[in-house]
């Protein structure tokens, strides 16, 4: 393995030398993150705007699913973007959530780069700290994006304590969200304590409270966050949101149909989000259409979306493959720049074509 010393390293590939290939580990992933809470949501904000636009390819992703573990899946995320940074690649990234009960976390990825000139595979990135990222980087920037036009959100509630509530809370706190009061609710106790021993550690603004039911959550809370694992609605009753929270659907299967239907929605893409039996794709069924769909984030960052003020406002991401790209070479290029770049030695062995 070459490590990349040189400062001047370029960290696009170049065409006229053998193809090269780095592994980035999730300590050099972590560390070209952390702290650029507002770049990456930049970074995101003009994604969904090239995604809008068309100059992306963000096919269907692929779901391996497994008859001897029904609640386990890995699933693959194609996507390529244009503009200034334009890559191709994939995400693979698994989901076990049996994983948590022994200590490990539920979600491990990995992503690979491809040039956009030649094809060739040019990195493999550690894509678990990626995938949080831009999950939570799009939270961040629905938060803001949909809140304009109505009070700014000053309580918060996260409904799931894990990871995922984690990195969300990290990007709100980092592109300056101030709150008066932090509501948690959880089924696992252990995961509402470790949630609030970070909150402590990181010093976060709001005075923490832990509440015993989903409704006491909800109620309590202008922003509230969906971060569970949860496979089919089990939030049902409308009234829990009459005083029109904003609410990020993260986990997209937490709310029942008929809570979407007296709620404005927003997603991120619609083909992708009207799928696998997510809260949008059961409302759809039910109903047999998509009226109950104002549009995309993108729409009403472009204007062309206006949201009411004196409803309840959903935003349920999928989760698109680009989003994964974008931060993917960005991580790539700061670790080139940085000169620590580990290169693995000549990982295409058989470069010419007659031997």
């Amino acid at each position: 393995m070459t490590v990349l010393s040189s400062p001047a390293a370029q960290p696009t590939p170049d065409h006229t030398a053998a193809p090269t290939f780095a592994v980035i580990p999730g300590a050099q992933v972590r560390q070209a993150l952390d702290g650029r809470e507002q770049q990456v949501v930049d970074l995101v904000e003009a994604t969904y705007r090239l995604h809008g636009a068309g100059d992306s390819v963000n096919p269907p992703s692929y779901f391996l699913r497994f008859p001897d573990r029904p609640s386990s899946r890995i699933i693959a995320l194609p996507a390529s973007i244009g503009g200034p940074n334009r890559v191709d690649g994939m995400k693979w990234i698994s989901s076990f959530p049996a994983n948590v009960s022994s200590g490990l976390p539920r979600a491990s990825a990995v992503l690979i780069l491809n040039d956009h000139e030649t094809g060739y595979p040019f990195a493999c990135l550690e894509s678990s700290i990626i995938s949080a990222t831009r999950t939570a980087a799009s939270a961040a920037l629905a938060a803001d994006r949909l809140s304009r036009g109505r009070s700014r959100p000053r309580r918060v509630g996260f409904f799931g304590t894990g990871l995922i509530a984690r990195y969300i809370h990290t990007f709100l706190a980092g592109t300056g969200w101030i709150f008066d009061t932090i509501g948690l609710h959880d089924l696992s106790a252990g995961s509402t304590a470790g949630f609030r021993g970070y909150l402590e550690q990181a010093d976060a603004t709001g005075e923490v409270t832990v509440h015993d039911s989903a409704e006491a959550l909800i109620r309590s809370s202008d922003l509230v966050v969906f971060a569970t694992v949860a496979g089919k609605p089990h939030v049902t009753d409308p009234a829990w949101f009459s005083h029109h929270p904003l609410v990020l659907h993260v986990s997209l299967r937490d709310l029942a149909p008929e809570v979407l239907l007296a709620s404005a929605n927003v997603v991120d893409d619609v083909e992708h989000c009207l799928k696998a039996d997510t809260s949008p794709h059961l409302t759809e069924q039910l109903t047999g259409g998509r009226d109950f769909l104002d549009g995309t984030l993108d729409d009403v960052m472009s204007g062309r979306v206006t949201l009411p003020d004196d409803r309840t406002v959903i935003f349920s991401p999928f989760g698109l493959g680009v989003l994964d790209l974008a931060v993917g070479k960005y991580v790539y290029d700061e670790v080139a720049r940085s000169g620590h770049l580990h290169l693995i030695d000549h990982f295409f062995h058989d470069l010419r074509r007659y031997g």
